[in-house]
């Protein structure tokens, strides 16, 4: 993929727009360069580490820009970019995104509806997510609270094996809300 150097010399690559430098977008006057086996090869001049590349078949990449003299490797720009993205994507990979299911329950829900939604809980539970559950109020129910609070109550003392109750219920309006993470 050929990358456009922008106006302030960087090259910008797709979506991710990658600021490397790389070959003639160098603007420095002189440049630490390092061989593509790490050894050091001194300071010089961009072209002479530009003619230093060439020699070796590879790019000139500015690796630490903020250095005084600024650090550059020689590498191949293409293989570099392509073992950045194998890293990054392995990493994605490992990581775990939590994602938040909500049930809401009423204070007078019946008891095939909240084995209903019990099941559903569980399934939740047992894929490694959160539940948050929730207790509304409509009307005139709302002087009932005490009818979510053992609602609730009975959600946790049902799911203790697989749940831990992460937030304990509370009031926010005319609902009542508890979280739930799988043990």
């Amino acid at each position: 993929m050929e990358g456009v150097i922008a106006k302030n010399g960087f090259k910008k690559f797709g979506k991710d727009k990658d600021t490397i430098r790389i070959n003639n977008a160098i603007v420095a006057d002189s440049v630490r360069v390092i061989s593509p086996d790490g050894e050091q090869l001194g300071i010089m001049t961009v072209p002479a580490a530009l003619e230093r590349a060439r020699d070796y078949g590879m790019d000139l990449v500015e690796i630490a820009p903020k250095a005084t003299p600024p650090v550059c490797r020689i590498m191949e720009y293409g293989k570099f970019k392509y073992e950045k993205a194998k890293r990054e994507s392995a990493a994605k990979k490992k990581q775990t995104v939590v994602v938040i299911k909500e049930i809401k329950f009423r204070p007078k829900t019946d008891e095939h509806d909240y084995q209903f939604k019990m099941k559903h809980i569980q399934r939740f539970l047992a894929e490694k997510n959160k539940v948050k559950v929730v207790v509304r109020f409509r009307g005139r129910e709302i002087i009932h609270m005490d009818k979510g609070v053992e609602m609730l109550n009975r959600i946790r003392q049902d799911l203790a094996d697989i749940a831990v109750v992460e937030s304990e219920p509370k009031s926010e309006g005319r609902t009542l809300i508890m979280m739930l993470a799988p043990k």
